[in-house]
């Protein structure tokens, strides 16, 4: 009968978070940037709803500012998630 080699025991090593402080740091910026975007975007309320107001709709602030914002919003969180975490 061959004796079988038995393995050492893993070493037990602590669990690290998948981001570091920065990266967090980074996603909440990107999450605020969009939360501006989406506001902005947002409409205003007519006191008259049988008129319609072209210059409130299609402002220059909603539609290309305020997407603009969106889409910078989401390029930060991109790169937050592709930062590499600096481990100390």
């Amino acid at each position: 009968m061959v004796a079988k080699k038995q393995s050492p025991a893993p070493a037990s090593v602590p669990a690290q978070s998948l981001f570091g402080k920065q990266n967090y740091i980074w996603i909440l910026a990107g999450i605020a940037v969009m939360i501006i975007g989406i506001i902005l975007m947002s409409g205003g309320k007519s006191e008259d709803p049988n008129v319609f107001r072209e210059k409130d709709v299609y402002s220059t602030m909603r539609i290309t500012v305020a997407p603009i914002l969106i889409l910078i919003g989401l390029a930060i969180e991109v790169f937050a998630i592709f930062r590499k975490p600096v481990r100390s």
